[in-house]
């Protein structure tokens, strides 16, 4: 059964059809970055406050996806 992911959104008139949460500007490569350079949770949501954790939770299972799909190749 494929994942899906109803929180990452993909259109092509949007951020050049970057995978964004919800519709907004925030790609998931920015959240993933973030993350990366040690900003917790907290932080990220004080700065971009319409985000929540469950955003941030499917961010991370995107991402996991996609380098699973990319090994599967």
């Amino acid at each position: 059964m494929p994942v899906t992911f109803p929180r990452i959104t993909i259109d092509p008139e949007v951020m050049g059809g970057a995978p964004c949460v919800r519709q907004s500007r925030i790609p998931v490569a920015t959240l993933l970055a973030m993350m990366a350079e040690g900003m917790s949770v907290t932080d990220i949501l004080t700065d971009l406050p319409f985000l929540d954790e469950e955003d941030l939770a499917e961010v991370l299972t995107f991402a996991a996806d996609a380098v699973r799909d990319r090994a599967a190749r």
